[in-house]
């Protein structure tokens, strides 16, 4: 019963997740609260993990979290979930693509599903750095001090790095960076 309901879980997911995997968070969080197959700690924490490790994040937490369900064949089935939309999606897209384009309802849907893109994207932003200071709920916060310093640090370096040197900053050495920097908080 665990395979299928990986299966169809991460199958709704992936065929009803415009935008990319940071549009998926919201969806997969709700889906992996409900069933209780992470805590939102966890889930917050393997997020991290996620944008660490090589590959699409979606797949990355389908793996994971199918693994953690269902060993290797859970891992395979919700992996298979979350990616067999977009491939049947990009196949029919594909033979189909030039009538598509013509096609002015499909514009205005592609133009309708753009701001629900953007806010599940920023929403999914808003709530990891919340989760970052410690925002637990209206009432409580605590602010982990220590993570805004970095999270500071590595804006502002990714931002001049952008405007006085005309270059982007390697995603990778900036992970580097923010894990050495933790380390070094915590020693301190």
């Amino acid at each position: 019963m665990i395979y299928f309901k990986l299966f169809f879980e991460f199958f709704k997911i992936g065929l009803f997740t415009f935008g990319g995997g940071y549009a998926m968070i919201p969806l997969v969080k709700d889906v992996v609260l409900k069933y209780g197959w992470l805590n939102e700690d966890m889930f917050y924490d393997f997020i991290g993990v996620c944008e660490s490790t090589p590959g699409p994040i979606a797949v990355n937490m389908a793996t994971y979290i199918g693994s953690v369900q269902g060993g290797l064949f859970g891992s395979i089935i919700a992996t298979l979930g979350v990616v067999l939309p977009s491939f049947i999606i990009i196949i029919l897209i594909v033979t189909i693509m030039k009538k598509l384009i013509q096609n002015k309802h499909f514009t205005y849907f592609m133009k309708g599903i753009k701001p629900v893109i953007i806010a599940l994207i920023l929403s999914t932003g808003i709530l990891l750095f919340l989760k970052c200071i410690n925002h637990n709920s209206l009432n409580n916060i605590n602010f982990d001090i220590d993570s805004i310093i970095i999270f500071l640090f590595i804006s502002l370096s990714y931002f001049l790095s952008q405007k006085l040197f005309n270059k982007k900053m390697n995603s990778i050495l900036l992970i580097a960076i923010s894990g050495i920097l933790g380390i070094i908080v915590c020693i301190i």
